[in-house]
């Protein structure tokens, strides 16, 4: 195993086996360019259900006063694209991800589906070198802090409608969510920009549609929270 490596695992504060973890690392664009070598996929498939028990039960234990429905908008607010994005940038897995040469050129590293895809990887494959309990507290080190987070758990529980009630109150402009899909079938990849009023204020990812928009809602609800401003591109309405 190569220092760097070591270094990644240091940063997780687990041991993964040298083939699991390169393997959890494996994005189907390298696979791809190298010969069909099995991907992180399966890997990911298992982190994502080991990463949705171990929210749901800390949620669940940790506030008995929530109905089942905030439960629910709460736990979808910190394992979302967005949230494990972020987390992945912050541990910097983007630079020990394995890429194809397309991915590469687009700056694959940053982009949060991967990077979100690459973390639920990461997980599933400390249980495996390891056993559910590691991999749940790997999950708890990295997810607790935002479950503190009253910005990603309050109006995060459902951002579409956060973001139009903000927007008509400051009487904004209408709102348009403009949505464009990549990858194959079995692992589309949508991409979605928020405009409210001609204006481009937020961005969003996700594995669906629906998921994409409410990362963008989400996105430009920060934004106008802390008065950041928009993006304007060129061909706005507002330009007209």
């Amino acid at each position: 195993m190569t220092s760097s490596t070591e270094e990644l695992l240091k940063r997780l504060g687990v041991s993964i086996d040298a083939g699991t973890l390169r393997l959890a690392l494996t994005h189907r664009s390298y696979a791809y360019e190298n010969g069909g070598i099995p991907t992180n996929e399966r890997l990911e498939f298992l982190g994502d259900s080991i990463l949705g028990f171990s929210v749901t039960d800390a949620l669940y234990r940790d506030n008995p006063e929530l109905p089942e429905g905030d439960l629910a908008k709460r736990r979808s607010a910190v394992v979302s694209t967005r949230a494990l994005a972020g987390i992945g940038r912050s541990l910097g897995i983007g630079e020990y991800i394995y890429l194809g040469q397309g991915e590469k050129l687009t700056d694959g590293k940053n982009k949060a589906s991967i990077l979100a895809d690459t973390m639920e990887a990461l997980i599933g494959a400390t249980y495996v070198s390891n056993d559910i309990e590691t991999a749940r507290q790997l999950v708890m080190r990295l997810i607790g802090p935002l479950l503190q987070d009253a910005a990603a758990l309050g109006a995060g529980t459902d951002w579409k409608t956060s973001i139009q009630e903000l927007a008509a109150s400051r009487q904004l402009g209408s709102i348009y969510y403009a949505v464009e899909g990549s990858g194959p079938d079995h692992a589309r990849t949508f991409v979605a920009v928020l405009r409210i009023g001609g204006t481009d204020y937020g961005q969003g990812a996700g594995r669906s549609k629906k998921e994409a928009e409410q990362e963008a809602a989400a996105d430009a609800w920060r934004k106008l929270s802390v008065g950041a401003a928009p993006n304007q591109p060129a061909d706005s309405e507002a330009g007209l």
